[in-house]
């Protein structure tokens, strides 16, 4: 059996593995196979649908202004605050605002956008964890406690225990700081109150706290299928030492069930460890997979990486080797791609809106919070953006548990306890306030291109949009 070292620990290789990939005796890459754009739109199905879904949005882009000129209209009558239409540069963009064209363009985005050519290594067998990630000793250090439970002193009747904490706004203000601190991040307690919810069995805590490398997903409400990583695609080394884990509600795991989906005996559907959560903590049902998609680094606390995926894509490159091209290869330590189609966080707002993603009223106060704190609109001509995008695609997030990263999680996901859902929203103002406050304390994060997050991660789409709560 050979072994690998981790953080003065071994990791159990059990397939006759490649040996010790931490070792670092330096490495090659060698760039993997791809498919290019040019034989993929030679193919005679991809090119008629992509001609007849560029037909069909030439045919509907009159009727696609004039419908959102209209509805911007109609909400402008019932409140003068309401998030006006986009004025960041745009082609097609606008039509996004319309449901219907929103659907043909992502069909057409699904069907004939292609993946890229992404320089993976040949295999696993020369990965090996570059010097600098050991320790993690070139990235910032500092020390985070989390706040696990909250005293009041007011009576219990005025009082309601939230998962995320009552975090003030000096808190808030305070918690972007990258010091030695404690912060609000998530499974906040008060005394006299049961749990504020995402209770776990002590069985599954146990086995996610041995997990040095996971990747991770979540299904709550049935919202999504269950979504198999192509094993095809993923080594023998990587299925054999790295965690799949896959948080279900009670809801979720019952629809899975009744389509042959079920657990064996050892609490696996395929490649996934099946882990229930009790007590999902929020009434909003899409905020609950924002626990596990941002807080990885607190129900994995011995995880030294982890990748996030949602189950509306399939995994179909191996994890290891993503690891080492966006984060070892990057020097990074987070790693998330380009939305697909926008990059402006003005023009993202609008869309949600129109789509009934969010309501115009929490848009507004979101959007206001951010811009008087100095979020401006994202302009891609000028050369010292702090991101090239202010839109992510946060289906697919690779990271390093460094304490930047797990501070940056931390606040993105207050944000979207504090104010809508979608985290897209809160995504560009976490990272530019981070970055704001701490010019001296680098993050290392790559946004990398969505062609690329194609490849790893095929889109499949949801099983059901989700409602609005608020």
């Amino acid at each position: 059996m050979t072994s690998v070292k981790q953080n003065s620990e071994l990791l159990p290789v059990r397939r006759g593995g490649p040996g010790s990939i931490f070792d670092y005796p330096g490495y090659f890459r060698v760039a993997s196979r791809g498919r290019r754009f040019g034989r993929f739109i030679k193919m005679r199905f991809s090119y008629s649908v992509f001609v007849l879904a560029a037909l069909v949005l030439i045919y509907f882009a009159p009727c696609g202004f004039k419908a959102s000129f209209h509805v911007t209209q109609e909400a402008q009558q019932g409140s003068s605050n309401v998030v006006k239409p986009p004025d960041c540069k745009s082609n097609l963009l606008v039509l996004s605002n319309v449901i219907l064209i929103d659907h043909i363009l992502f069909l057409l985005l699904v069907l004939c956008y292609p993946s890229c050519k992404i320089d993976f290594l040949e295999s696993v067998n020369d990965l090996v964890e570059p010097k600098d990630f050991t320790d993690f000793r070139n990235f910032t250090k500092f020390s985070l406690e989390y706040i696990d439970k909250e005293y009041v002193s007011f009576g219990t009747n005025m009082y309601k225990p939230r998962f995320g904490g009552h975090q003030t706004l000096q808190e808030r203000e305070e918690s972007f700081y990258a010091k030695n601190h404690t912060l609000h991040c998530g499974f906040v307690n008060a005394p006299g109150f049961s749990s504020t919810g995402f209770d776990l069995d002590e069985k599954d805590k146990k086995f996610m706290s041995t997990c040095k490398i996971v990747v991770y997903s979540a299904i709550f409400g049935s919202f999504d299928f269950l979504r198999k990583p192509a094993k095809n695609k993923i080594s023998d080394f990587s299925l054999e030492n790295i965690c799949f884990v896959l948080f279900v509600d009670e809801n979720s795991l019952s629809t899975l069930s009744s389509e042959g989906n079920n657990p064996d005996d050892r609490g696996y559907i395929d490649v996934w460890r099946i882990v229930i959560v009790g007590n999902l903590p929020f009434d909003n049902m899409p905020k609950n997979p924002k626990v596990a998609k941002f807080l990885g680094h607190r129900l994995f606390p011995s995880a030294r990486y982890s990748i996030w995926i949602d189950m509306k894509v399939r995994l179909e490159a191996d994890p290891m080797l993503m690891i080492e091209r966006f984060l070892w290869k990057t020097r990074s330590e987070y790693a998330i791609s380009n939305h697909y189609v926008r990059y402006c966080l003005w023009e993202e707002v609008a869309r949600n809106v129109f789509l009934k993603k969010v309501t115009a009223t929490a848009a507004n106060e979101q959007l206001k919070a951010y811009q008087s704190d100095g979020l401006t609109k994202f302009d891609p001509s000028n050369p010292n953006n702090l991101l090239p995008s202010y839109n992510p695609e946060s289906c697919l997030i690779i990271r390093a548990h460094t304490p930047m990263s797990n501070l940056y999680s931390c606040v993105w996901f207050n944000e979207v306890v504090r104010f809508t859902n979608r985290d897209q929203l809160s995504y560009a103002y976490a990272y530019v306030k981070l970055r704001r406050m701490n010019p001296n304390s680098p993050f290392y994060l790559h946004m990398f291109k969505d062609c690329e997050r194609r490849t790893m991660a095929k889109p499949l789409g949801h099983r059901l949009p989700h409602a609005v709560v608020q």
